[in-house]
């Protein structure tokens, strides 16, 4: 399923909901556009939530501790992202006109809430030295499996670069996965592949991918894209970096 999302009059764009709008994909995640000096406060009884800032400048506070987060836009590879654990109390303060997707999923784990700067992401290139540098893009991710097994949600970002390719050679899992994408230019366009579908994808435009379809993206010449990626794993199948099963066809890639 793919969608072209708008900002409500509270400047909420929904992606998806839990029990309601896209529900199969097991999570609730939203954007909210902050006006300057605009304040909010969150706090879930049954989920846990992380806060990833895509642009502008605010203060984002928890359990006695506040932050300032900046960032000039998504391109600008500096990610600021609170993850914090069911039962916690988080307030963000809009010092600039900002956005901050929200993501969440139930979790009856308690853990230590966890303030990812930009030193702590994961920087991977892929791509490069293959099919003469077609596929080549730029991946981060912020958390997963591997520095926070306590968590129900994966969360990171890729910079399509321009006129290539990205979550390439096509695969599939069984967790369901989000995409939001951001283009560096507001006239920026790409395909989005979902099994046997293809669509447009645009600035704030969202893909919802469930088991066994197989995707990829691809972004026009001239702009570059950068989508945040998000899973949901499994109760008993936890999605790990190499979790991933290419199309029967294009598996010769992949070798």
């Amino acid at each position: 399923m793919f969608e072209q999302l708008e900002f409500d009059n509270n400047g909420i764009k929904t992606l998806c909901e839990m029990g309601g709008k896209n529900a199969e994909m097991l999570m609730t995640i939203k954007v909210k556009k902050f006006k300057k000096n605009e304040e909010i406060t969150v706090c879930d009884s049954e989920c846990e939530t992380a806060f990833l800032l895509l642009k502008g400048d605010a203060e984002i506070s928890w359990c006695g501790r506040t932050e300032h987060i900046f960032r000039e836009s998504s391109f600008v590879k500096e990610p600021f992202c609170l993850h914090v654990p069911r039962n916690t109390e988080v307030r963000i303060s809009a010092e600039e006109d900002t956005e901050i997707l929200i993501q969440q999923t139930d979790n009856e784990k308690d853990f230590e809430p966890v303030f990812y700067t930009p030193d702590d992401v994961l920087y991977q290139h892929f791509g490069k030295g293959q099919y003469d540098g077609t596929a080549y893009r730029i991946c981060s991710t912020i958390f997963d499996f591997d520095n926070a097994p306590y968590s129900n949600m994966v969360l990171g970002e890729v910079f399509n670069q321009p006129g290539r390719w990205s979550s390439y050679p096509p695969h599939h899992h069984p967790q369901p996965e989000v995409y939001y994408y951001q283009f560096d230019k507001p006239q920026g366009f790409g395909a989005c592949f979902i099994g046997d579908n293809v669509f447009k994808s645009t600035q704030g435009s969202a893909c919802f991918i469930t088991d066994g379809n197989d995707h990829q993206q691809v972004v026009a010449p001239g702009y570059e894209m950068c989508y945040v990626w998000m899973i949901r794993h499994l109760p008993d199948d936890t999605w790990y970096k190499t979790s991933r099963f290419y199309a029967k066809e294009h598996e010769w890639l992949a070798e």
